[in-house]
């Protein structure tokens, strides 16, 4: 999901590929949704007091925090708006005074910032595909692992073990115990013995 993008066209564009894969179980796709959230949303569910176990809850909960988001963005840009802007005559004046060595953000001069229409980007296909990747890896290791392990399903993860370190030839022998019979004196059976072994064995 990009920066600043509503999350209920997150949502739909999510929508629309898990109909298209099926059902991969509520643990999967909580993991997959929660993968393509910005830090900004991710932030705030860290400090939700409940477990979220199921989907649905977690959209709702990610749409209430995108909306108080959002109307904090508009309060700001309202805020900034108030402020005078400085004529140009005020400007060039305080340019002079200062000297060229100074930046622009020590003038104090004031911009002021558009507001930008909600973003109606779609996710490429390329994308989507990738993401349908992502969650049959995630089923297949759902179906791999015991249950008590389903919460560490991004330390199997594939892109996790391609930042292993590369692997080193050993220059040493290791003596491995039991390669060697026993250094021990053998007996042999007499007859009676024998006979008495191999009638217990059969």
């Amino acid at each position: 999901m990009k920066e600043g993008r509503h999350v209920s066209l997150y949502i739909a564009d999510f929508r629309s590929l898990a109909s298209r894969i099926g059902d991969w179980g509520e643990r999967a796709l909580i993991y997959q949704f929660r993968k393509g959230l910005p830090s900004r949303i991710l932030d705030q569910l860290a400090s939700h007091p409940s477990k979220i176990e199921l989907l649905q809850d977690l959209m709702d909960i990610n749409l209430k925090l995108d909306t108080r988001y959002h109307e904090r963005q508009q309060e700001k840009s309202h805020q900034q708006d108030k402020k005078p802007e400085a004529s140009k005559d005020e400007v060039f004046k305080e340019i002079q005074d200062v000297g060229e060595d100074n930046s622009v953000s020590s003038l104090h001069l004031f911009f002021a910032n558009m507001d930008l229409p909600p973003s109606t980007y779609s996710d490429s296909l390329e994308e989507l595909w990738d993401e349908e990747e992502d969650l049959e890896e995630v089923q297949n290791m759902i179906n791999v692992l015991p249950p008590a392990y389903h919460q560490y399903l991004n330390v199997f993860s594939k892109v996790k073990s391609d930042k292993f370190p590369h692997h080193r030839t050993c220059d040493h022998q290791i003596d491995l115990e039991g390669s060697l019979p026993p250094a021990e004196v053998i007996y042999s059976l007499s007859n009676q013995e024998s006979d008495t072994l191999r009638a217990y064995i059969s």
